[in-house]
């Protein structure tokens, strides 16, 4: 019964009206078409019967096809009519709208009150002030570095967007709007592009494990090639990638079908197939040579300030690299803290979900780390990591960042609608994809507004915030600033949550405040990135 109404129905009836068809053809080419048609279905029908590779098309011929469709339809169909408002996954469609808001200059208000739950385990919020300051008019400058080539960095900038994951004209157009918002763009390991150039904003270089753009033919850091790209005027900081908080430990990956020729010409790669970068550099293995290596930038460089991005892991890994720098006297400018919550265009799904310190705990840790050892004023802190408002600005500051850095909520001012098809190549919006035929949407001008729109909004959301609290500048946040839920009824400051270490305690040798400073501090140095 099964072929006449059951799972082979669809080949019976495809092989019964090809042959009616074919019969009532005469010379009608319409009915040659029909019964053409039917009989192609009737051969995939025939031929997934004796298959065993897709046990469901093995089980129903043709209609196994109609499940795999239906498959191909959930995201857009979860993110368009299931997915609730406040649903993150991992921005929520209110924060998407927001950033649509705030990118094309609409009113980005909400009426009839909060849709949060304030009552909630682990919400937090930001007290505000009997006595507001006025609303500052700044973007709220942080000096990065020393010297004439010292960089103010703004308090929002575009986190590392690599050329080869993003399309040429959406590459131009983030360094485009960083250029009319005077914020910075980071290149992300993918190296300093054209498309980059062509946009006029501030880069900052990331230099990663594949050394794309001052490699040798082997793959390892040629000197020569980094001081002749680095003078770039619009290159203004070198970030040395150590780690990735969506995917710590493991190398950069852009697959193959993004790997065209002028990607592989330029990264010294086979094209088509995928590029995987080290999962560790070369040209260090200890915090005294990672130093070294970040004083030799800085050198070539010209005196550009040079620091690291990394996702936590090992505490002792961290704190054994600041040792060094009290040891040394080598300090890096600079730590982009990633938290494991960050975004990448392709990451094994274990790395995404279960590797890596999440980015409020990582920041406590480094600010405390830094402050214990004396050297928080000199060496500053940025933060990345699934942030998308102010208020995500104000929390990260009052933990520890001196400035946040945004990937995908820029992407978003682009246009992205998360539908998380970046890997493939097939990206809808022509912004994750190196096919020109899906890029070429991309208006480069009208998005560069949109990303400046962006930026400057939402600073000014922040400035607004502080304003609220009584404070005009981020820097003057601190733990105490921000309150948390622990239960229904117990609520406590960050700074209770999250002990402050007084400055120099490290160097001082009493209490630290922080258990796993005081364990490891006397167990690291320089020489080893282990525990003696």
């Amino acid at each position: 019964m099964d072929i006449f109404w059951g799972r082979y129905s669809a080949v019976f009836y495809s092989a019964s009206g090809a042959l009616v068809a074919a019969l009532l053809a005469g010379q009608r080419p319409l009915w040659w078409w029909a019964a053409g048609a039917l009989l192609a279905l009737t051969a995939i029908g025939l031929y997934n019967l004796r298959q065993k590779q897709h046990p469901v098309l093995a089980n129903y011929p043709l209609l196994g096809y109609l499940r795999y469709f239906l498959e191909s339809l959930r995201p857009e169909l979860r993110q368009y009519f299931l997915e609730s408002d406040d649903e993150q996954v991992p921005y929520s469609r209110n924060q998407r709208a927001m950033v649509y808001q705030r990118a094309k200059q609409q009113v980005a208000v909400r009426p009839f009150g909060s849709l949060t739950d304030m009552y909630a385990d682990e919400f937090d919020w930001l007290n505000h002030s009997i006595r507001p300051v006025p609303v500052p008019d700044s973007d709220f400058r942080i000096t990065v570095g020393e010297g004439p080539a010292a960089y103010a960095m703004s308090v929002l900038n575009i986190s590392g967007t690599s050329f080869g994951a993003l399309s040429p004209p959406a590459i131009q157009a983030l360094n485009a709007g960083a250029c009319l918002g005077g914020f910075a763009h980071n290149t992300g390991e993918g190296w300093l592009w054209p498309y980059h150039l062509a946009g006029g904003g501030d880069i900052i270089w990331q230099v990663a494990t594949g050394y794309f753009g001052c490699r040798t033919p082997d793959g390892l850091f040629d000197a020569t090639q980094f001081a002749a790209k680095a003078a770039a005027p619009q290159v203004r900081m070198i970030e040395i990638k150590l780690s990735q908080g969506a995917k710590p430990g493991h190398g950069g990956m852009l697959l193959a079908a993004k790997v065209t020729a002028e990607i592989a010409a330029i990264r010294g790669v086979p094209q088509g197939k995928d590029c995987i970068s080290p999962a560790f550099h070369t040209a260090f293995s200890t915090p005294d040579e990672l130093l070294q290596f970040a004083a030799q930038l800085r050198r070539m460089s010209g005196g550009k300030p040079v620091g690291v991005k990394l996702c936590i892991g090992h505490p002792w890994e961290f704190i054994a690299l600041v040792k060094a720098m009290v040891q040394s006297g080598l300090l890096l400018d600079f730590i982009t803290v990633d938290g494991a919550e960050g975004g990448t265009g392709a990451a094994p799904v274990e790395f995404t979900d279960h590797l890596g310190t999440p980015l409020q705990d990582a920041l406590v840790f480094v600010d405390n780390c830094l402050t214990g050892a004396g050297l928080r004023e000199r060496v500053k802190v940025g933060a990345s990591g699934r942030m998308v408002s102010a208020y995500d600005i104000v929390r990260g500051c009052a933990l520890g960042a001196d400035w946040i850095n945004m990937a995908r909520p820029f992407m978003f001012a682009l246009g992205c609608i998360q539908a998380r098809d970046c890997a493939s190549g097939d990206c809808p919006t022509g912004l994750a994809t190196m096919n020109p035929r899906r890029y070429r949407v991309v208006d480069v001008d009208l998005k560069a507004q949109r990303v400046a729109n962006f930026h400057h909004n939402t600073v000014h959301a922040l400035a607004e915030l502080l304003a609220a609290s009584g404070v005009s500048h981020p820097g003057q946040l601190t733990r105490h600033h921000i309150m948390r839920r622990q239960s229904g009824s117990r609520v406590l400051p960050m700074d209770e949550l999250y002990p402050q270490v007084e400055p120099g305690a490290l160097l001082r040798g009493g209490p630290v405040g922080d258990a796993r400073l005081a364990q490891f501090w006397p167990r690291v140095s320089g020489a080893s990135f282990g525990l003696h």
